[in-house]
């Protein structure tokens, strides 16, 4: 019974989509300043007549002990973003979410030693699939296909996230 409750309650709350996320990253150097990272979601809608566009991302999901050399971080691609208005409290707030599919760390998200990098698997089940909010996308990320059932994370596209990672 509380289950139903709680669907009928959110299906009166106000849904609104968004196709962009602005993610402030503080500078590599000068961690006072952010530089913006502009992340793209079109769901399924072409973006700039070519196919859809659903952004690479990292995700903050718990304390850096997670994830081996991933330090609590994991890769995701972003799908809808949109911010729900909860209207049912006093004081309206506005909270922005983001479905996101996580790609499950291989080797506990240590770094694969041959290779000299991270790899993520690349197999899709409803498991990967969660609600996250914004806040909790903390930049960009960039993976690299290596066979049918993985990725390679490439650590190395910015000075942030390489010594991040190191």
């Amino acid at each position: 019974m509380h289950h139903d409750l709680t669907i009928g309650l959110l299906q009166l709350l106000p849904v609104e989509g968004f196709a962009q996320l602005e993610i402030p990253v503080p500078d590599f150097q000068e961690t006072d300043r952010f530089q913006i990272h502009l992340k793209r979601c079109t769901a399924t809608q072409a973006f700039r007549n070519s196919g859809s566009r659903n952004d690479w991302v990292w995700i903050q999901t718990g304390g850096e002990a997670n994830y081996g050399d991933l330090r609590g971080r994991v890769i995701a691609r972003l799908l809808p973003l949109f911010k729900i208005r909860n209207i049912l409290s006093e004081a309206t707030a506005v909270h922005g979410l983001a479905l996101v599919r996580i790609l499950d760390p291989i080797n506990g998200g240590r770094f694969h030693i041959p290779c000299g990098h991270i790899r993520v698997g690349n197999q899709i089940n409803g498991r990967d699939m969660r609600i996250v909010s914004i806040g909790g996308v903390i930049g960009q990320a960039q993976v690299i296909p290596s066979g049918e059932k993985q990725l390679i994370v490439n650590h190395w596209i910015d000075l942030k996230t390489f010594n991040e990672i190191y």
